[in-house]
């Protein structure tokens, strides 16, 4: 009498690891966070816009300079404080690479009408041909 006895085989086909998968999704969500993150960076200075009933969205440019005007009057380019005289140097670094250079000043809305119009000529005299003006829509 001969007893046989089978070995139960298991057929197994190609199967997907899903760590690598969930690793890279976990990376490029970090990725488009921190890219959208310092993308607004520079609009998320505390600026009270005065308000325009033609006032529309902002738009930001890939080689847009953003000149804050706080109420007090000082100047943050870029994250720094800078005087006037600095301004006008990175302005004009920034005409000479692209003569096509756009400017944005977004003054708050309490700030003295003089330090904007300071603002305007110091881009005027650096090469800036229509510097923009930020405003927010009327409610």
């Amino acid at each position: 009498m001969r007893v046989i006895i089978a070995a139960k085989q298991t057929e197994t086909g190609p199967s997907i690891e899903m760590t690598p998968i969930i690793d890279m999704v976990f990376l490029l969500l970090i990725f488009f966070l921190v890219a959208t993150t310092y993308q607004q960076s520079e609009r998320e200075i505390q600026i009270a816009l005065p308000e325009a009933e033609s006032g529309g969205p902002i738009t930001t440019m890939l080689r847009e300079i953003v000149i804050n005007v706080r109420g007090d009057g000082s100047l943050i380019v870029g994250g720094t404080t800078m005087t006037l005289d600095g301004l006008r140097t990175v302005i004009a670094e920034a005409v000479d690479v692209n003569p096509e250079q756009k400017v944005s000043v977004r003054g708050d809305r309490d700030v003295a009408y003089g330090d904007v119009a300071r603002v305007l000529d110091v881009c005027k005299a650096s090469g800036i041909d229509a510097p923009f003006l930020d405003t927010v829509p009327m409610n």
